[in-house]
């Protein structure tokens, strides 16, 4: 079935398009949620009206997408489980308990198929997540877990990297000061 597209439907086709599409795809999801309409002479008179407005939807849509991304980039989710001793947890933080976090953080619908997470996180502690809003536009947010009755602490990375690594390296190859072995043989010789 050829069909004139409303909107723009991932991965398919961008708004004002024409195209051929199966008939089931066509007739029961595509019509009915208003997304494409059937090429008839009519429709097809209004593609250049569509692909405008489509376009005029997109950029608005992109424009908010990356609002919403800088508004999510650096942000710290804290989430709480029930984990025993060793630091495993009872269960594990999915998408889905992410996603439901952010949302409460932004006050806007966050899908869990935007969180980037490669398996659930099964420990204590904290993981850098990506936040896949569009193809072209991500948030990276850190997801802190912490055990249930313990006050969860503020990730800064700036602590953290106080001293570049090659200056940790030096500090721990440098060999002791000679003064601090000479010591105890002063003291041999002393009760000698």
């Amino acid at each position: 079935m050829r069909v004139v597209f409303l909107e723009d439907v991932q991965g398919v086709a961008q708004g004002g398009e024409v195209k051929e599409v199966k008939n089931g795809f066509a007739r029961n999801y595509l019509i009915p949620k208003s997304l494409a309409v059937p090429a008839t002479h009519n429709a097809l008179q209004r593609v250049e009206r569509l692909t405008r407005q489509a376009e005029t939807d997109r950029l608005k849509r992109i424009k908010d997408t990356r609002a919403l991304a800088e508004e999510l980039d650096g942000v710290q989710v804290n989430i709480e489980m029930r984990a025993g001793a060793s630091g495993q947890l009872f269960g594990s933080v999915t998408t889905s308990i992410i996603a439901d976090e952010l949302s409460k953080l932004t006050d806007r619908k966050i899908d869990r198929r935007t969180v980037e997470l490669a398996e659930p996180i099964r420990e204590l502690g904290a993981s850098d997540v990506t936040i896949r809003l569009l193809p072209e536009i991500d948030a990276s947010v850190k997801v802190l877990v912490y055990a249930t009755g313990t006050e969860p602490t503020i990730v800064d990375e700036e602590s953290e990297a106080d001293v570049p690594a090659e200056e940790a390296l030096e500090e721990v190859k440098e060999p002791a000061e000679p003064e601090d072995v000479a010591e105890p043989s002063e003291e041999l010789e002393a009760s000698d």
